[in-house]
């Protein structure tokens, strides 16, 4: 059996080939600044293996019952995560955070000596070779953890499985996004009363300092859902209108951060709410909530909206839908004409919340739907592409140009909102394809 510390010191000789002698990181070319980065990457999660083994040894050897003779109160701490956290520079949450995904991934014995498996034999099987790190595996622990008293072993470890097979190369907010979603498969009739806890939770402070008021605001997801739809809105109609020419403050625009552009959003709303004047300056921006038709049908389920990480129940999704200001986008098997060859140059609205529906938003890099444009893979003019979904794709402004630009190509597998979009390197780039848009972190049960 390998042991933890070896796949590790592997890692640690590929990142010193990959510098390769250099003075410095600045002296890198292109290809090594990629290689060692992957490096560093591989090193640190390694690292974060061996670490969480050494916690949960740690938080052993300092159980209450040790009393005087625990480890850490020898050294002078009250627990363990405070040593970790002390000698190591982390906050105290992230040194309990790694004694939890030790003693969840670390073989163990029972009451009567006998050595037991890991809790979770895949978490840690992926966390030694270093394909997820410490961050990654916290969540799917914390996730399974929870999942075991509703759904049984069994069930949690199938599901331990497809997640780790998924969550290497995702990011630790798309890992996130990925559980969310796998627990409303999963468990739909805890969705409604985790959607209860939340909105007691939901709050809004305000206080004035320095001059400036401040303003904290905590959501739930479907009250959520208008304020971040009305502010993307906004914020895309004054990029659009700087774009094209049509903002007569287009020299302030031009320096606006993005966070100062949502500030004026804020009040451009709050003042549109006092006059009651109607107004295009949303930029067309609608809530979108995607449900299944037969939970709709059946009052079961749940329903997602564009933008919003957290699913709804279904009494919320016909709540919303009774709204004004919402699309409900029903997924069944009859609906308008979304595949239209030559004959339209412009994506209809249909066409868009397919798309919507497949990609979940901008596909390469997750964007909201309401932030991004539908473009043609084969383009229009250049290559007499057709305006048909399996030839579209939403993209954010920026990564349309990122894509054009460094010469990435983009594939569909498979036909409707049910196919995979693909991002393809450009030949010799020596980077893999990444999958894009819903499919990246979706769990299909």
């Amino acid at each position: 059996m390998i042991s933890t510390l070896e796949p590790l010191l592997e890692a640690t000789r590929l990142l010193e080939r990959a510098w390769g002698g250099a003075e410095s990181g600045a002296g890198l070319s292109r290809d090594r600044l990629v290689a060692v980065n992957d490096a560093l990457g591989l090193v640190k999660r390694t690292a974060d293996a061996v670490h969480a083994e050494v916690a949960a040894g740690i938080a052993r050897e300092s159980r209450r019952e040790l009393g005087p003779d625990s480890l850490a109160r020898q050294y002078g701490f009250r627990s363990p995560a405070q040593l970790i956290a002390t000698t190591t520079g982390a906050s105290a949450g992230d040194a309990h955070r790694l004694v939890k995904v030790g003693e969840a991934t670390v073989p163990c014995t029972n009451l009567v000596g006998e050595a037991m498996p890991a809790k979770f034999p895949h978490v840690r099987a992926a966390l030694s070779v270093g394909r997820i790190g410490a961050g990654v595996a916290d969540l799917l622990v914390a996730f399974l953890d929870r999942m075991i008293g509703k759904l049984g072993r069994d069930a949690v470890a199938r599901a331990e499985e497809a997640l780790v097979g998924k969550a290497p190369g995702l990011s630790l907010d798309e890992v996130r996004r990925m559980v969310t979603r796998t627990e409303a498969e999963l468990d739909p009739d805890g969705v409604a009363p985790r959607e209860d806890e939340l909105r007691a939770r939901a709050s809004v402070s305000l206080f004035e300092r320095d001059g400036m008021l401040h303003l904290n605001a905590v959501l739930d997801p479907a009250r959520a859902a208008a304020v971040k739809t009305a502010i993307d809105g906004y914020v895309s109609a004054q990029f659009a209108a700087h774009r094209d020419g049509r903002d007569p403050h287009a020299p302030d625009a031009d320096r606006r951060t993005l966070p100062q552009v949502r500030a004026d959003g804020l009040v451009h709303l709050a003042e549109h709410a006092l006059t009651c004047v109607r107004t295009t300056s949303l930029n067309g921006a609608t809530v979108v909530v995607r449900v299944n038709a037969s939970d709709l049908e059946t009052g079961t389920g749940f329903g997602l909206i564009d933008g919003i990480e957290h699913p709804v129940g279904i009494d919320t999704v016909r709540r919303l839908a009774g709204g004004g200001s919402i699309t409900a986008w029903v997924c069944g098997k009859d609906g308008e004409v979304l595949h239209w060859g030559r004959d339209r140059r412009l994506f209809t609205r249909a066409q868009r919340l397919a798309l919507a529906e497949r990609d979940g938003g901008c596909a390469f890099c997750g964007l909201p739907p309401g932030m991004t444009k539908a473009h043609h893979i084969e383009w229009w003019a250049r290559d007499r592409g057709r305006t048909d979904l399996d030839n579209g794709v939403l993209l954010c402004e920026t990564c349309h140009h990122l894509i054009h630009d460094n010469g990435w190509s983009i594939r569909v597998d498979g036909t409707g909102i049910g196919a995979k979009v693909w991002f393809l390197p450009p030949p010799g780039r020596g980077a893999p394809p990444r999958l894009g848009g819903r499919a990246r972190t979706e769990y299909v049960v």
